[in-house]
């Protein structure tokens, strides 16, 4: 999921870039969406990981 935040964030630099704003803006909304996205979920996966630590099957 990063990995897609990162290439529509590329996407809207060479749009804007480009002088294409629409795009640009579109991109990096999708981009910020996804990263934010990807940040919650690290932060569960983080906060469950530390507390499952001590735990056997």
């Amino acid at each position: 999921m990063l990995y897609w935040a990162l290439v529509f964030f590329i996407v809207a630099l060479i749009a804007a870039f480009l002088g294409f704003g629409g795009i640009a803006a579109g991109a990096a909304a999708i981009a910020r969406v996804l990263f934010f996205v990807f940040l919650v979920l690290f932060v569960l996966s983080l906060i469950f990981g530390l507390a499952n630590r001590g735990r056997t099957i």
